[in-house]
């Protein structure tokens, strides 16, 4: 006779065997009533035993007790995204193969790079930890870094395993995968919610991660989800395969769906054919899908292929042709996107394409709108281009609304078009602030900046990154929600924070989501998060120079351009004060990049903006005196070389200077002071200082530039360092170093990093587990260093 023990292990596994038999092979042995009837006995055993309960008890699918919030979780291995391929022809396809044998230095010749290629779901990511064979932890995706413990919530999918299958069981599995929701569960939610009377639901993509975020297990139990199983995040204790397309093999063999349209192909042309075919039977699906994934089969050509910034360079998500509808523009509006970007949006009677309802499109910028030549009134024809912004492809002219024009004489007239050729604004529609567009760009942009509120989320998610003011734990959603409920209107906004700010803002933002009532009752929402987000504002009060102006999100300045500024001009007032000549005098500062520093510092609202900022207490920490060396950028000849004069050369400004000496004597310059210079440079210069408010501006620069002068040292110090004129390559892991704190030391030392090798490449810095870049070098004769020979060359001690 059984002990209640193994009775209660013997439920456990025919329960576990049943379930597996209906929701992830689709082929029940037995019927739901024998089923429930097992369930019931197993469930009033550990009620009357407690102890017999275990973690990985179907009885747990039920849901537990609501939570009062989510817990963080740090992903050990973050859970990236991958690049996304627009092109939705083959074409996208062979650039992708292409790129991979191009990142493999693979000749022509060589044999097909082998891919596994599979869907890519619509729901939401999540991990799932399984410690010898059963499930202790699940995770949302969240930025990648950090996601949310949502394990009550996932357990009561009964597509996902409790326990894990077979004989030997890894000591620690995490498995990635796509919480989703079926078609037609969708449907059948939504008519339980119509006879109930409550409100249905908008699409499963977003029903499905609504559920995952409930906090109350109960709720998310009464939802039908899904799931399909698509890779790992930590292996310990098992044998991982070698190819991709194995380790979906293994995870379907430990009991986890893992779904059946997924190929292994060979080549780019294999690529396309899987894309095509998926495109094909795309509609009979019983799921959404918004594209299909590609990734190289093999696990040691991933690891060799390695990541670009946060992507795979071995994986990419390819998207599928747009589907097509007309319908009528009802008025064309202007939007102002979080980068500044100015985009011409056209207001559609609403039609169905690509299986939602679209009222507005894109018409990407001016020219384009001119060039498509689309105007208030026209039928259009609208695509969804890759499957989320619809925009309109083409105008049908024959349908245009025209109205008569009279002509010379009574019996005479014309037509033309009821509505004029659309047109930008000259001021953003948001702020005011004056519209800017550089020579050579499509796109016209807001020069607000820093106090454009339709700029506001991307400049503070910008401002708080980590090569920037590094405000550890704001991320994108704690600023989505600070800026959504007007906590923060400026990024000075963000050193007056306190921590009633945060929890009133976390309050409201569960209650806006319905996920618990509970969790903003009246000391039930936790702290620790916001103390430490407090901590990281105050602490990023004192950054370096460089890493303040490149956190301002000035067009053009990056890294490297923000530390020239800095360790030109040393001094942030000088900085926002510099004139376009001076900057473009700047080494690796064009005049595309000197005229956007300008223009971002010459919009009242960007300075007013700064002062906040300086006011709030945000004083950078390396301030000095500008370098000695400005004395020759503040000579005439390399001023007037930095004009911006057509024809006025270096060589025609040293000319000049020899005979003009000063801003203010060329100010004042006519035709008989410059005959001796040829006659169209003359020409050129004096209809260039007869525009624009010129010669003003010329006394202007001269005082600045006097001023400049007082400031700088005696001695002439040099910017050069061991590395000066140099370009560095690091790949693999060092020893000591991360990769960020190698770049600072190789550009403090004046030095270059590049992420990729070629010729032109002094030293390779390898570490372990160097790739591709160091089999390159070495094929190359570059030179390379270790950790160790970095430092000594920097005569930086080791330990």
């Amino acid at each position: 006779m059984m002990t209640l023990l193994e009775q209660a292990q013997s439920l456990r596994t025919q329960l576990h065997q049943y379930a597996h038999e209906y929701h992830v092979l689709d082929a029940p042995t037995v019927p739901d009533a024998e089923y429930d009837r097992l369930f019931r006995a197993l469930q009033a055993l550990e009620m009357a035993h407690p102890e017999l309960a275990t973690l990985d008890s179907p009885t747990l699918r039920v849901g537990g007790q609501p939570l009062p919030q989510f817990e963080p979780v740090i992903h050990t291995v973050a859970m990236l995204s991958i690049r996304t391929e627009t092109d939705v022809t083959p074409a996208g396809a062979l650039a992708f193969d292409a790129s991979v044998r191009k990142e493999l230095d693979l000749p022509l010749s060589a044999a097909l790079i082998e891919y596994a290629a599979e869907l890519k779901f619509d729901g939401l990511a999540i991990s799932l930890r399984y410690e010898n064979g059963v499930l202790v932890q699940a995770a949302t995706r969240g930025d990648g870094a950090t996601g949310e413990d949502v394990t009550q919530n996932i357990r009561t999918i009964a597509q996902i395993p409790l326990r894990l299958r077979g004989e030997i069981l890894p000591g620690v599995l995490e498995v990635r995968g796509e919480v989703y929701m079926r078609r037609d569960d969708f449907d059948r939610l939504n008519e339980r919610q119509l006879a109930a009377g409550d409100k249905t639901f908008v699409n499963p993509r977003n029903t499905a991660a609504g559920a995952v975020r409930q906090l109350d297990p109960a709720i998310a139990a009464a939802r039908p989800l899904s799931f399909f199983a698509y890779g790992l995040g930590v292996v310990e204790g098992w044998p991982q395969p070698e190819t991709h397309s194995a380790v979906l093999d293994a995870l379907a063999g430990l009991g986890f769906p893992v779904c059946v349209e997924r190929a292994v192909l060979q080549g780019g042309a294999g690529l396309a054919e899987f894309h095509a075919h998926v495109s094909d039977i795309r509609d009979g699906l019983p799921f959404d899908i918004d594209g299909v994934v590609y990734k190289v089969n093999s696990m040691a050509l991933q690891k060799e292929l390695g990541f670009r910034t946060r992507e795979p360079r071995w994986a990419v998500a390819h998207k599928f042709p747009a589907q097509e509808a007309l319908t009528i523009v009802e008025a064309i509006d202007v939007q102002v996107g979080r980068t500044g970007a100015i985009t011409p949006v056209a207001r559609l009677q609403p039609v169905f394409v690509g299986g939602v309802t679209v009222t507005n499109a894109t018409l990407h910028n001016e020219d384009e709108a001119r060039r498509k030549d689309v105007r208030v009134g026209d039928t259009v024809a609208v695509r969804r281009a890759g499957d989320v912004i619809p925009e309109v492809v083409n105008v049908v002219l024959e349908r245009r609304p025209m109205k008569d024009v009279p002509g010379a004489d009574l019996f005479s007239s014309s037509q033309e078009s009821l509505y004029p050729v659309f047109s930008l604004p000259r001021a953003c529609p948001v702020c005011g602030s004056h519209v800017v567009r550089e020579e050579g760009e499509a796109i016209a942009r807001c020069s607000g900046g820093l106090s454009c509120s339709a700029q506001r989320k991307e400049a503070i998610r910008h401002f708080a990154g980590r090569r920037m003011m590094d405000i550890d734990g704001l991320g994108e959603r704690y600023v989505e929600s600070l800026v959504d409920l007007a906590y923060v209107k400026s990024l000075a906004d963000l050193y007056a924070l306190t921590l009633a700010d945060f929890q009133n803002m976390k309050a409201a933002v569960d209650e806006a989501a319905g996920v618990s009532a509970e969790s903003i009752a009246q000391g039930r929402l936790a702290t620790k998060w916001a103390e430490n987000l407090l901590e990281g504002i105050a602490a990023s009060k004192t950054p370096l120079l460089a890493r303040f102006l490149f956190a301002l999100g000035i067009r053009h300045v990056g890294e490297s351009t923000a530390k020239t500024l800095a360790d030109w001009l040393g001094r942030l007032e000088l900085i926002r004060h510099a004139p376009a000549p001076l900057l473009r005098s700047l080494p690796d500062i064009g005049d595309t990049v000197a005229v956007a520093i300008s223009e971002f510092f010459a919009e009242p609202k960007n300075q007013l903006a700064l002062d906040a900022l300086l006011a709030a207490g945000v004083v950078p920490r390396d301030e000095h005196a500008p370098s000695g060396l400005l004395r020759e950028k503040l000579m005439p000849a390399s001023l007037y070389a930095h004009l911006g004069v057509p024809k006025l050369s270096g060589v025609r400004s040293v000319q000049l200077a020899e005979r003009v000496s000063s801003l203010s004597a060329l100010a004042r310059a006519d035709w008989l002071t410059l005959t001796f210079l040829p006659a169209d440079v003359a020409k050129a210069l004096l209809s260039w200082l007869d525009e624009d408010s010129h010669r003003q501006s010329l006394q202007a620069l001269a005082v600045w530039c006097a001023d400049l002068e007082r400031q700088l040292p005696a001695e002439i110090e040099s910017l050069a360092g061991v590395f000066k004129d140099k370009t560095l390559v690091l790949t693999g892991t060092l020893p000591t170093l991360s990769r960020d704190q190698a770049k600072d030391l190789i550009e403090a030392a004046g030095g270059k990093v590049s992420g990729s090798v070629s010729k032109k490449t002094h030293y390779v810095v390898a570490g372990s587990d160097a790739g591709s870049k160091l089999t390159k070098a070495q094929g190359l004769g570059v030179s390379i260093l270790d950790e160790a020979a970095l430092l000594r060359m920097l005569d930086v001690r080791e330990g």
